[in-house]
């Protein structure tokens, strides 16, 4: 199932949607969609398209989405339960997890249960030696 989240680089959403590159920024331009840059990127033409109420439902009458809008009818409010979408560690981290394959994840997941956040923070070298 494709999944939407608050906001997405237009690769991320060409993935979902199954349309090229130019669709999504000729979408952006037309609908008046709201983007934001990506902190870190040069150039400035890296974005982040915020998948507003009125984005979901404009992708919900493309072919791959056409069940989008029947799911978010019988879904809750869109509340944002997270206040790390801006932060941009948080995204990188979520990038990551995405892009994993499900045999990885197990292992990840396998290895923060026997060795907690400390032990993961350990093995990245990046652990508060004070603590």
């Amino acid at each position: 199932m494709n999944i939407l989240h608050s906001k997405m680089t237009t690769q991320e959403l060409t993935n979902c949607v199954g349309v090229a590159k130019q669709t999504i920024n000729r979408w952006i331009r037309e609908q008046n969609w709201i983007t934001e840059s990506i902190p870190g990127v040069k150039g400035g033409r890296a974005r982040l398209i915020h998948i507003t109420p009125e984005v979901r439902d404009f992708l919900a009458t493309t072919p791959k989405l056409r069940h989008l809008k029947l799911s978010l009818q019988a879904a809750e409010p869109n509340y944002s339960y997270h206040t790390q979408d801006d932060d941009p560690v948080w995204r990188k981290i979520q990038d990551v997890l995405v892009m994993m394959e499900p045999d990885e994840k197990q292992r990840l997941q396998t290895l923060l249960v026997r060795e907690g956040l400390s032990g993961f923070l350990r093995r990245l070298s990046i652990a508060d030696e004070s603590a």
